[in-house]
């Protein structure tokens, strides 16, 4: 059979005879599939077109456009009329009651998570999907609201079971009364091809973004990293950043990748002195008022003088310094909410409250103390602006970083998408920047509180004019990249629809910005070198990842709730899981998700080090400088900083879809990914918290944080999503490898279900490798080195031969286990006859060496 992409395929002839199959139906107010109503008491002003009624061009390639167009049926557009023209419209869809459904919605401006329920009243403010089960058909129907003209589209709750869509411009100057095609909606009978199809078929459609499989993921998805945020929050400079990194490098694990965050740019507040920076900044939430002054690094960095860190009296570093500096900081919060309580219940004299604060913040400027000119980081002598930038400054700190640690291939910085929290300072560069006070759209009136917001709309943002966004990007971003850095995390992204007014609305300045993010990143980054954070909202989906292709899929790591909660420190590492499992189901369709940095040394590390053994991501952590547990880190990253990375994105199992496993009670949440040779599915306990609706913010509930029982079956993986490993999901038997227990179990298609129990706040991982008979009385299953959580990523090659061999290449360095029936009469480790150890039960062991020659790469032969 010809391949699909070949002009030879008769697709067209298939699509011909098929697309008349008349799956959707908009009649007598209820939308049906298949003869089944998904939605009723329909409006008589929405209307359904299909797919193919309204194809525009499309610069996707012909392989994808024949994939959207072979299931063009499938699909089609929701849209509606009104009397009079608003910049924001608000219609019924139609309702439904009684039909479970799974969706997303925004929490927070920033970010998602999921919800379930049965009904449309149920449904979230800011929903961005709902995916309805119909069991009537064995199918699965995805509404998806989304972009049309100058309108962005999202899902609101309605009365007696009603979904209301909500299109609005974010400008009084962009209005419409009508659309055609304001959501989307399509039909599969499998969960995960529905979601690939949907948004395959509004790439096609929108023409302003890519999927994934159109881009290529950066460089260090495969590979360790550090991030400076919670070590050292804004205190961040060249010396902490230094120790931190050889903390890592003498503990045995060298990271591939650095990011530096927040705290490295030059930024001050209004009123400030124009020309410098603002001083000792500590905690996230004192700098989001301030604004970007220049596009360089800031005083702390660009003193930094080449070799300093690299000669005999390079200077030292208190790691209980940046501790101290926080602790301190969370008095003055702590004694500035004190305040704000007391102003609010009426307090008139707030004296002793700003005594307080004051005494705090002074002995935060003692602890920073003055740096003595004999400062070996000061830059003395030539004045010269050549020969600053190359002997002092991020880039001779970055060239002096890689000298030192030659295995460092990536160092990220981190911005936010409009430079700062708040922007750039009017006057302070050559672009054109104004304060703009900030706007929060109604929708977001239902979603949780949120300090970021809180701080932005009282300063505003000083926004560059979207006609320079171009420039603005190229500025910040050719000086990084000259200064040898290699990528940035760019932050706050989705701040644009407080702000859009005056521009044109949400959708007109996106593209404005998301254009000139992209020039700069396909200019001076490679194309890749770009994570993008703070962004779960479709705007910036729909608007910009035509290059972007690696993203943020959860809130931030929290590793205690900042509101106090002592459950917190437990119940908020579940619901991290739950952001990031259930937001690659969307995100994944687009860009590589990313489950973000855990401290290995936190009491729930283990936990989130399980997670992300399996995620199919990059693994990097935000330890304090000696804050590290390398035997945990160990498990998850190789001695060369690269990782057993699965080979697809982590996503929820089927019978997790439509439940929550977060404080249901009874369910565990579980998440199926590939290895090369096997799959995996990864059961973990995250009952303890979750959204309240009717408090709308995430809260713990301790009733719920106990041991979870469930059962997990080969079938549980979807080994279809990967075409190329479709047949190990075709095997007469498994060996399931139990990774906290050490067990292994034998398994069938027609086995029951592994019946297991898990702990609060642990998991399991399972590893599933197909039997195969190599001899006429063995059978063989390689599982890999036990010494890593993800086994079965460590086997790079697999190769099964007449003769009743086995040939396996494994990297790593520790214990290899494989079943085997019988014990191998020899076996052969790097060309060298070698001893094992085979027991009755069929295990069979031994040690593989991390031999660096090879690359931690060893040659393993089992003759029978």
């Amino acid at each position: 059979m010809a391949p699909p992409n070949d002009p030879a395929n008769p697709i067209f002839k298939v699509i011909k005879s098929s697309m008349f199959d008349k799956l959707f139906d908009l009649s007598e107010g209820k939308l049906s599939v298949k003869g089944f109503p998904v939605l009723s008491d329909v409006p008589n002003n929405v209307t359904f077109t299909p797919f193919l009624s309204l194809r525009k061009a499309s610069d996707a390639p012909l392989s994808l456009q024949q994939k959207v167009q072979s299931n063009s049926q499938k699909g089609g557009f929701l849209g509606f009329t009104k009397k009079e023209p608003s910049d924001r419209l608000v219609n019924s869809l139609g309702k439904f009651i009684g039909r479970d459904f799974l969706s997303i919605f925004r929490f927070k401006t920033w970010w998602s998570t999921m919800w379930v329920g049965n009904s449309g009243s149920e449904i979230q403010m800011e929903t961005q999907w709902v995916l309805l089960d119909v069991p009537e058909i064995k199918s699965y129907v995805v509404i998806i609201p989304i972009i049309e003209e100058g309108f962005r589209s999202a899902l609101h709750p309605g009365i007696d079971g009603h979904v209301m869509i909500c299109g609005e411009s974010g400008s009084t100057e962009v209005k419409a009364s009508a659309f055609d095609a304001i959501a989307y909606v399509h039909v599969s009978d499998n969960p995960y091809n529905v979601m690939k199809e949907a948004y395959s078929a509004i790439r096609v459609h929108l023409n302003t973004f890519k999927v994934i499989e159109e881009k290529t993921a950066p460089a260090l998805v495969d590979k360790f990293g550090w991030c400076t945020w919670d070590a050292f929050y804004l205190t961040v400079d060249p010396v902490g950043i230094w120790h931190g990194v050889k903390d890592f490098a003498d503990g045995g694990i060298s990271p591939r990748f650095l990011i530096i965050d927040d705290g490295w740019q030059s930024i001050n507040l209004d009123g400030e002195n124009p020309n410098e920076d603002a001083k000792n900044l500590v905690l996230g939430g004192t700098q989001m008022t301030a604004r970007l002054h220049r596009f360089d690094e800031c005083e702390k960095f660009r003193k930094y003088k080449a070799g300093t860190m690299l000669g005999p009296n390079a200077p030292s570093f208190d790691p209980k310094k940046p501790k101290m500096l926080i602790n301190k900081a969370i008095e003055v919060e702590h004694a500035e909410k004190d305040r704000d309580k007391a102003a609010q219940s009426g307090v008139t004299d707030l004296s002793s409250f700003e005594s307080k604060i004051q005494k705090f913040k002074a002995e935060i400027d003692e602890m920073f103390g003055v740096e003595e000119e004999s400062n070996t980081t000061t830059s003395k002598g030539c004045a010269n602006c050549s020969c600053k930038a190359e002997n002092s400054g991020l880039k001779a700190f970055t060239k002096d970083l890689r000298t030192k640690f030659e295995g460092l291939d990536d160092i990220y910085v981190w911005h936010a998408l409009c430079g700062a929290w708040g922007g750039v300072r009017p006057g302070a560069t050559h672009l054109d920047s104004k304060v703009i006070p900030v706007k929060v759209s109604p929708g977001l009136d239902g979603t949780m509180t949120d300090l970021a917001v809180v701080k932005i709309v009282e300063g505003g943002i000083g926004l560059v004019h979207p006609d320079q966004a171009e420039d603005f990007y190229d500025s910040m971003h050719s000086y990084l990249a000259k200064s040898g850095i290699t990528g940035v995390k760019v932050d706050v992204i989705h701040t644009l629809e407080y702000i859009c007014d005056e521009y044109g609305g949400r959708v007109e300045l996106g593209k404005a910005y998301y254009k000139g993010l992209t020039d700069s990143l396909a200019k001076n980054f490679n194309g890749t070198g770009l994570i993008s954070s703070m962004q779960q909202c479709n705007d910036f989906f729909f608007l910009g990842t035509r290059q972007i292709s690696m993203g943020r899929v959860g809130d931030d790591f929290w590793f205690q709730d900042p509101n106090g909660d002592p459950m917190g420190v437990y119940w908020l590492q579940g619901v991290h899981m739950i952001h990031c499992a259930y937001n690659s189901m969307w995100m994944g369709q687009i860009i590589q998700p990313d489950w973000d940095m855990f401290q290995s040394d936190h009491c729930c590390a283990k936990f989130h080090a399980g997670s992300r053994a399996i995620c199919g991501g990059p693994v990097y952590v935000s330890d304090s400088v000696g804050g590290h547990d390398f035997d945990l880190i160990k498990k998850l990253v190789f001695p060369d900083g690269t990782i057993p990375k699965c080979q697809h994105f982590a996503l929820p199992t089927r019978d997790c879809l439509f439940k929550n496993p977060l404080f249901d009670s009874k369910t565990i949440l579980k998440i199926w990914n590939f290895n090369k040779f096997g799959g995996v599915i990864g059961a973990f306990n995250c009952q303890g918290a979750g959204w309240n609706p009717k408090e709308q913010r995430i809260k713990g509930f301790s009733e719920c944080y106990k041991p979870m029982s469930g059962s997990v079956h080969v079938f549980d993986i979807e080994w279809d999503q990967k075409p190329e490993l479709a047949e190990l999901g075709k095997a007469e038997e498994y060996i399931v490898y139990l990774d906290q227990a050490g067990e292994i179990h034998f398994m069938t298609p027609k086995s029951d279900a592994i019946q297991v129990t898990i702990q609060p706040s642990t998991f399991e991982i399972f590893s599933f490798v197909p039997l195969k008979k190599v001899a006429r009385n063995a059978k063989f299953a390689p599982i890999g080195l036990t010494n890593m959580f993800n086994s079965g990523g460590t086997i790079q090659e697999l190769e099964y031969n007449q003769s009743g061999g086995v040939k396996i290449k494994v990297k790593g360095g520790g214990n290899f286990l494989a079943y085997s029936s019988v014990a191998p009469k020899k076996c052969s480790l790097n060309g060298v006859d070698v001893g094992f150890q085979w027991l009755t039960g069929g295990k069979l062991g031994l040690n593989v060496p991390w031999i660096e020659e090879a690359l931690g790469v060893s040659d393993l032969v089992f003759q029978f």
